[in-house]
């Protein structure tokens, strides 16, 4: 039996994953930043540690996995101004928007979800203690700061030099004894909001704030570290060097996901081509795009488009269809069941692509089993592939894909098309074609699709149509 391999963002290297503590795994990842609706640049990220943390649990692990939120930043002070609202409830109304995100892709709620704002008792106890080993000053504004060149190991996750770097642009560098220095601690400006510390009234650092979430719910020493490759720097470079000058351990393993792309570029708000989940939902089902933000490898830069999102949506559709028939047949719902070659394929690093290539096979061997009648091989691929899925997060057995008002409409709906293909096998019985045709064309032109099978016509819809 193979075991977990992970690549590793600080020493560039596939390692076998070997925990802390025998049977424990502790993830910290870096959450979102609540001062905008959440695109699929962010979600990406949700969707590829979900899987890791599904396939360590299916692994026998007991995980703790921390997301924070970060909802005290500039950024979320810039739109509460353009806004007219209080910065707390810019903060609270996005963060309410990217919870509805998760859940809508089937993305686990984290064991603990901390948030900036509640935590400033941790970080102005870890900026005493930087003060007091000598990492860190307090030049009297109110401002706190890191000295970076007394760092030995400062730079080893991005692998530069602290000589070719930019002035940290994160406070007035006045006060700076290097203009790389960064900012635990800002000082308060008017009219901004503000906690009282030792050194002054101010607010926190971004990078500050996660080093003290980690430490407060994972301890000095933790597993795994993730967040997108843009978080390598400056974020979690300073992370590590706020925890290791405090003389935590930190972080044991670096786990990074790509961005998804349009037109070779990041999806950001800044390049005004983000695609928000909310506006997605209306052409396709939250488990269709979560199958395709997850069937790229995580360290693969997803390059989006419409097109593929919609071939992907199709191909996924067809999944879900031999599902169903194959219940159908057996009389029962698909036991999950985690083929050899899936165990393989995760933990070497997370393969899913190559994991969805055995997807794809077992549908083959199962739709042929359908043809030739050969219900063992259609149990078989029904069982590997709900397996599948269900570690990937889109099982479409999975009750969060249908909520309870959901299933009361499929079930009325269901009832309704049931009259129309008995009106429709009646008008064939008595060769009325020109009438069956009518209801299945009617049909079609509502998004309804029927499919003539050994077992009867079913139906499906085609897609969600854009209102």
């Amino acid at each position: 039996m193979s075991s977990l391999s992970l690549y590793d963002t600080l020493t560039r290297t596939t390692s076998p994953f070997v925990p802390l503590k025998a049977g424990e795994v502790g993830i910290y990842l870096c959450g979102a930043t609540v001062q905008a609706p959440p695109h699929i640049g962010h979600v990406r990220s949700g969707v590829n540690f979900d899987i890791l943390r599904r396939w360590l649990t299916k692994s026998g692990y007991n995980v703790t996995f921390i997301r924070n939120v970060t909802d005290i930043d500039d950024k979320i002070l810039h739109k509460a101004v353009h806004e007219k609202a209080p910065w707390w409830a810019v903060a609270m109304k996005y963060e309410r928007a990217f919870t509805e995100a998760y859940a809508a892709l089937n993305v686990q709620p984290p064991t603990y979800e901390p948030r900036a704002t509640g935590h400033v008792t941790q970080m102005i106890e870890l900026m005493t203690l930087l003060i007091e080993r000598g990492a860190a000053y307090a030049p009297g504004n109110g401002d706190v700061y890191l000295e970076v060149r007394k760092l030995q190991s400062y730079l080893t996750l991005s692998r530069q030099k602290v000589d070719d770097l930019q002035p940290a642009a994160d406070a007035d560098e006045t006060y700076k004894k290097d203009p790389r220095d960064f900012a635990l601690w800002k000082a308060a400006k008017p009219g901004d909001p503000s906690w009282p510390t030792p050194w002054g009234a101010g607010r926190p650092g971004w990078h500050l704030e996660c080093s003290a979430m980690a430490h407060t719910y994972l301890g000095e020493a933790f597993d795994i570290h993730g967040g997108g490759l843009d978080l390598i720097f400056p974020h979690h470079e300073n992370e590590i060097a706020q925890s290791e000058a405090a003389g935590y351990a930190f972080a044991k393993r670096w786990v990074h996901n790509a961005w998804v792309t349009a037109s070779g570029e990041k999806m950001s708000k800044s390049l005004g081509n983000s695609l928000q989940v909310a506006e997605l939902l209306k052409t396709v089902r939250g488990i269709e795009l979560r199958w395709y933000l997850g069937s790229a490898h995580y360290r693969s830069m997803l390059e989006f488009s419409h097109e593929a999102l919609a071939e992907s949506a199709t191909a996924f559709r067809r999944i879900e269809g031999f599902l169903t028939r194959a219940t159908e047949i057996l009389g029962a719902q698909p036991t999950p069941v985690i083929s050899q070659g899936f165990t393989d394929a995760m933990n070497d690093d997370l393969a899913v692509p190559t994991a969805l290539a055995g997807i794809s096979e077992a549908l083959r061997l199962g739709n042929s089993a359908i043809t030739s009648g050969d219900k063992a091989q259609i149990s078989q691929s029904a069982n590997e592939i709900r397996g599948a899925l269900e570690i990937l997060g889109c099982d479409p057995f999975d009750p969060v894909f249908v909520t309870s008002g959901g299933a009361d409409l499929t079930d009325a709906l269901d009832g309704v098309i049931q009259l129309a293909l008995a009106q429709r096998t009646a008008a064939r019985e008595r060769k009325d074609f020109a009438a069956s045709d009518q209801i299945r064309d009617g049909l079609a032109a509502l998004g309804i699709i029927i499919e003539d099978t050994a077992q009867g016509p079913r139906w499906s819809i085609s897609q969600i149509s854009e209102k």
